[in-house]
């Protein structure tokens, strides 16, 4: 067994290895960026090294000082968790003529795999059922177009390298296609290196469902059940769960047998994963439903936890066994599967803005706990999130010993789960979880797409989260000690009787609320809008406020920054804004033609200049973030009368990058 290994690999998988290592004796190894220098991997891990500045190019994907840090630190073996250089046959090559174990498939088993064109041909010729489509490598523009209107609308055009549903794009139109695959092989290139793209149909009903298998160096191969995981968005997953509802046990063994026949088929040791796309429309009683190989993951999967809460095996453990040579500790035979576990990932994103990714400080932090609930996380109070790497964040996850038990423990888990200071789909996960097709477990990919704003709309803070804001607001402006002048309280004081001192508090997407105060935090009065004034009391403890109102008590977790005040209480974290100190570039955000960026990233491409005539939806820019691509388009017809950025600029979130003019309003020419 090694007594050193190095993590290549950042965040939550990061820690979750480092974890493993830590319980199984092994001295463990982090790398970080500059960025990541105060983050929580290197600080749990027994020794860390910095590799470079925050850009994944010059750190995490940097083959030479990923090893440089191995030799250095005396590591025998890299894990590279997700992710980064975890799929990628010249690192497994390059650690191998380090003389350094590489935690995974032998190179000939990710060359085959890692090639979505070679790893379709290579499973058909074992017998395992392929998506019909075009995987001719080296496809060009025109050839891909091709293959499209071949294949028949709709596609799906997939990067060939890579995965997590980066570059994927569904095509509807022939006319759609340019911008569809100037885009795709655009992120694919940004992501993986490697823009050569494939066409498959795209199946609509369609469920995505996963096998797990393992396997050693001594010809042992088995699988460990299903995973659902179609509930996505953008093609990436957002809830996986363990197993699959549609799946009885007959399916699950011809799934899990075509699983283990395609990892036989590359000679694949350790831990793997073999995605099919399931048509649902043909499932029923007593009937395998028609299912499609779509790809295999060479390394571990985001959602493995699922499969390690229902079959007791530590899939890392497992992983680093094999690499040392270590046969399977079980057979096929011996696999049960007990109970069900479902998975919810944590994004820093806004749903209610097409779940785009958001970054900032985390000011406070809960995560759950209690019977069945695990939670794989890096955050820390303090942590900062930025815009260079993915927005996952954590994942919390549920086991209990039926599916509707573990999604109603998820759901209360979710209920206690508060990233102040970061934006996240916490309560989108919480309404995803509570919609009807998911209780009963009929999933399918489009699922989310379908709901759209039922799911996504931001909900208007109760009226106690105003009232306990402004209270919060009220006791940083009294003095503090035990002796007060009167003079200085804050109190509205004038003849007669107390005046009201009015704050205006505004929530993402909502109107500003008028909130009236009188007295002081210990004894007040508050008025929340037209509502009837209530007897008051607020008490802060550090990150914790406490309110009474009318006679009812409640906790919350708060952080005040920057203007704005973060509350967590009930289930829910909410951002309220003194109305005052909004920029004014939000409100512009609502004039006719301007254009600001919906998130923090970097502008990749420019695709118009001052003067151009544009017609409303015509793409202006394109701005990245978190390896995700926003085309930002013109809100009306008219002339660009102002383009303020450049490619490669660095954007805030509601900055102004550009305006569009109405022909109606530009000036009159006069002709000569």
């Amino acid at each position: 067994m090694f007594d050193t290994v190095l993590v290549a690999n950042r965040g939550e998988i990061a820690v979750r290895v480092i974890r493993t290592l830590r319980a199984m004796g092994i001295r463990s190894v982090a790398v970080h960026s500059d960025a990541d220098a105060g983050a929580l991997h290197p600080r749990l891990a027994d020794v860390a090294v910095p590799i470079g500045p925050a850009p994944a190019a010059q750190s995490y994907l940097s083959i030479e000082r990923v090893l440089e840090a191995a030799v250095r630190t005396g590591a025998q073996a890299i894990h590279p968790g997700y992710g980064f250089l975890s799929e990628n046959v010249e690192f497994a090559r390059a650690c191998e003529k380090a003389g350094i174990v590489f935690i995974g498939p032998p190179v000939a088993a990710i060359e085959a795999m890692g090639d979505k064109i070679r790893a379709k041909q290579t499973v058909m010729a074992a017998g395992v059922p392929v998506v019909p489509g075009r995987t001719e490598p080296g496809m060009d523009d025109g050839q891909v177009t091709e293959a499209a209107v071949a294949v028949g609308f709709p596609v799906l055009l997939k990067p060939s390298a890579g995965g997590g549903g980066k570059g994927m794009r569904v095509v509807r139109s022939k006319e759609e296609l340019p911008d569809a695959i100037a885009s795709a092989r655009r992120e694919a290139k940004g992501s993986f290196g490697d823009d050569t793209l494939l066409v498959e149909r795209y199946v609509g009903n369609s469920r995505h469902i996963e096998v797990q298998v393992l396997g050693d160096a001594h010809g042992n191969v088995i699988h460990l059940g299903e995973r659902e995981c179609s509930l996505q968005r953008r093609h990436q997953k957002v809830i996986e769960e363990a197993p699959s509802p549609l799946l009885d046990t007959a399916s699950r063994a011809s799934m899990g047998g075509a699983a283990v026949e395609a990892a036989r088929a590359v000679g694949y040791t350790g831990a793997g994963t073999v995605e099919f796309i399931v048509d649902g429309d043909t499932a029923g009683p007593g009937r395998t439903p028609d299912y499609y190989f779509l790809e295999m993951n060479t390394r571990l999967q985001v959602e493995h936890p699922v499969t390690e809460c229902i079959t007791g095996l530590d899939l890392v453990e497992q992983q680093i066994r094999v690499a040392a040579g270590e046969r399977l500790p079980v057979d096929q035979s011996d696999v049960t599967l007990d109970g069900h576990a479902i998975e919810a990932r944590l994004y820093a994103e806004d749903p209610s803005r097409g779940f785009l990714p958001q970054a900032g400080t985390v000011l406070g932090l809960v995560e759950p706990s209690g019977p069945g609930i695990r939670v794989d996380s890096s955050l820390a109070v303090g942590g900062v999130v930025g815009t260079d790497y993915d927005p996952m964040l954590a994942k919390v996850i549920a086991w209990a010993p039926d599916r509707e038990t573990a999604r109603a423990r998820l759901v209360g888990a979710l209920g206690h789960t508060a990233v102040l200071g970061v934006t996240t789909n916490a309560a989108f996960l919480r309404r995803l979880l509570s919609d009807p097709d998911v209780v009963a477990g009929r999933l399918d990919t489009g699922l989310i797409g379908r709901r759209g704003d039922a799911l996504t709309l931001p909900e208007a803070p109760p009226p106690h989260v105003y009232a306990a804001a402004a209270l919060a607001l009220l006791i940083e402006s009294e003095p503090a000690g035990p002796v007060v002048d009167p003079w200085d309280v804050p109190d509205g004081w004038r003849l007669g009787e107390p005046a009201w001192t009015v704050r205006r508090l505004q929530a993402a997407g909502g109107d500003p609320v008028e909130v009236r105060l009188r007295g002081r935090s210990s004894a007040a009065e508050v008025r929340v809008g037209d509502g009837e004034p209530v007897a008051a009391r607020a008490f802060r403890d550090g990150g914790r406020l406490a309110v009474t109102l009318d006679g009812l008590t409640m906790s919350y977790v708060l952080q005040h920054e920057g203007g704005t005040v973060w509350l967590a209480a009930d289930g829910h974290v909410t951002a309220l804004r003194e109305h005052e100190r909004l920029s004014s570039a939000a409100g512009a955000a609502s004039g006719d033609g301007v254009v600001t960026a919906p998130m923090p990233g970097t502008v990749t491409v420019v695709q118009a200049a001052v003067g151009d005539e544009v017609a409303a939806g015509t793409p202006l820019l394109v701005v990245e973030a978190m390896k995700m691509e926003h085309v930002l388009t013109a809100p009306i017809a008219g002339t660009v009368a102002e383009l303020g950025v450049t490619a490669g600029q660095t954007v805030a979130l509601d900055e102004r990058l550009a305006l569009v003019t109405p022909v109606a309003a530009a000036p009159d020419r006069q002709e000569l």
